[in-house]
């Protein structure tokens, strides 16, 4: 292994089932400053005009929250507006069903399966056995992953009933500057899923709310969950910063409906960590254009800090 760098391990189970429960599986190469650590939050200013202009120019409305994860600083815009949730959600579902999990999944095992299925290929039908493993039902599922999703300070979001079939500085300001009017269902919001995806690479180090607020969530989850994250297919949007910038490593969950296109992820580089969370709406629909966006937001962030702390 190159000097300077750390193996994220996953204990018992690998996500392929090529693997006995008890062995370990080196995941991927991370640089030794993307260890998890605890950071302040600090509002980078330039950055956050930055990603004002970028949002801007989006045609729809959009929130971001970024934020690196090895120095603290970083940069929202309209980061507390709710929009339609989509897939981003799968994610919270992910973690309570880990946390109520006697042990990682084997290989090969029902809820190995679905899990893989619905965070790899977004699976609705995954999502809704899944809700229903946790507690009977797709409603009650949601319950509990309301419940979970609270505990750990994601005010803004709430899972409501399954998946349709088919389908010290200054702090970070957060605030809602521009909130899309689209009724009522699924929502999170950009700050939210930045909260969510960093509580997760924090318990992989046992550190942050989980080992309190959620005991059965163990630093062993956290590290499956994020090995199956780095194997998500979908259309690139935040890993398009992987373009032209070698050694960058995306793990990330995307969504998307008709109106709404959003990705939340943990981009990786040599001197660290960041967490970015892009979400937009359009009601005459949205397209390349977000996914655009969310590779821009990305890119803007990495060069930040490629001049701050590299």
């Amino acid at each position: 292994m190159p000097t300077g760098e750390a193996k994220v391990r996953v204990t018992t189970a690998a996500a392929d089932g090529r693997k006995s429960s008890t062995l370990v599986r080196d995941v991927f190469s991370l640089p030794q400053a993307s260890l998890p650590r605890v950071v302040r939050d600090r509002n980078d200013g330039l950055l956050a005009r930055k990603i004002r202009a970028l949002s801007h120019d989006f045609s729809g409305a959009s929130g971001v929250y970024v934020q690196s994860l090895t120095g603290g600083a970083g940069a929202a815009w309209n980061a507390k507006a709710r929009f339609p949730a989509a897939s981003t959600l799968k994610l919270a579902i992910a973690v309570a069903v880990l946390a109520q999990h006697h042990g990682l999944p084997a290989p090969g095992s029902y809820v190995n399966g679905l899990l893989v299925s619905m965070l790899t290929r977004s699976d609705n039908a995954a999502a809704n056995a899944l809700e229903v493993w946790l507690a009977g039902s797709t409603s009650s599922g949601s319950h509990r992953v309301n419940s979970l999703m609270r505990s750990i300070g994601m005010t803004d979001s709430e899972m409501y009933g399954g998946y349709e079939i088919g389908t010290y500085s200054r702090q970070i300001p957060v605030q809602v500057d521009e909130q899309p009017s689209w009724g009522y269902g699924k929502h999170t919001t950009a700050r939210d899923m930045a909260t969510l995806l960093r509580a997760v690479w924090l318990a992989s180090g046992g550190l942050g709310p989980f080992p309190r607020k959620q005991p059965g969530f163990t630093a062993a989850d956290a590290r499956y969950l994020l090995w199956i994250l780095a194997h998500v297919q979908d259309v690139p949007r935040l890993d398009r910063v992987e373009k032209g910038n070698p050694g960058v490593t995306v793990l990330h969950k995307a969504g998307w409906v008709t109106t709404s296109r959003h990705d939340a992820g943990l981009v990786f580089w040599r001197g660290g960590v960041f967490v970015a969370g892009v979400m937009t709406y359009n009601p005459s629909g949205v397209g390349l254009s977000a996914d655009a966006l969310a590779g821009r937001v990305a890119s803007a962030m990495l060069a930040r800090l490629q001049r701050t702390e590299g």
